[in-house]
């Protein structure tokens, strides 16, 4: 029977002082917390299965708070998510909630959240993002990322940016949002890697590639962890692998 394997962590790194990313597996939530080592879950192929990364917005108030909210909101209406305009309007939904939550509470005002994921269908997967963290698929010989980084230009010799130019929330008035939503065929051995900047900034995509040639699943995982910390772990760290098995 094919099956969907998804192994995940989430790290603060070794900079900030606390994690404000959070992560959704289909109904498992993992919000502003620290996993010691990879959880892997396995899934039947066949109805939705969400799997999200969101990143709270550092420099602005309750980063972990606008994460969690939005992982919380995914892992409720993951199931439901069967098109890219389901998908659409869940991510809506999810930008409205983050602006709610600010205007009735003043220590919430202008907290967001990037938010990247995939929706792994019976025969096709639905990427999507808002912001900077990024899906990956690795199926084939070369890492190829699907989602659109919602950064401005970058200057030449410029790799990273921290500067967003769109995100859920993390404004005091309310706006809209352009989610970025493609569908790709989901052939056997597919792979993909959902994740945060704290992964992509530090370790460069080559040396992403390189990794995923060699390992799978949880110790996959742990080597992309481990990269990111060796690389100094500025950010806090959020992944996850999901492989179409059968």
């Amino acid at each position: 029977m094919p099956y969907v394997a998804v192994s995940a962590l989430s790290h603060a790194g070794l900079v900030r002082d606390h994690n404000e990313d959070s992560l959704v597996v289909g109904p498992w939530t993992l919000c502003a917390g620290v996993t010691r080592n990879p959880q892997t879950f396995v899934f039947p192929l066949g109805a939705p299965l969400l799997v999200a990364v969101a990143d709270g917005i550092g420099g602005q108030p309750a980063g972990e708070v606008a994460s969690a909210l939005v992982v919380r909101q995914l892992a409720m209406l993951g199931p439901s998510l069967d098109s890219e305009g389901a998908v659409r309007e869940a991510l809506a939904l999810c930008n409205h909630a983050v602006f709610a939550a600010g205007d009735s509470d003043p220590e919430l005002a202008t907290m967001g959240t990037t938010v990247a994921g995939a929706v792994v269908l019976e025969d096709s997967l639905i990427s999507f993002n808002v912001g900077d963290s990024r899906v990956l698929d690795a199926t084939a010989q070369e890492l190829r990322q699907v989602s659109v980084d919602d950064n401005p230009p970058l200057e030449p010799g410029q790799r990273t940016t921290s500067l967003l130019t769109q995100a859920l929330g993390g404004a005091r008035r309310h706006g809209g949002i352009t989610p970025h939503v493609s569908t790709q065929p989901l052939p056997a051995g597919a792979r993909y890697l959902v994740c945060s900047d704290g992964l992509t900034d530090p370790v460069p995509p080559e040396e992403l590639d390189a990794l995923l040639r060699v390992h799978d699943d949880g110790k996959a995982a742990f080597e992309l962890w481990k990269a990111a910390i060796e690389a100094g772990g500025p950010d806090n760290i959020t992944l996850a692998l999901v492989r179409i098995g059968d």
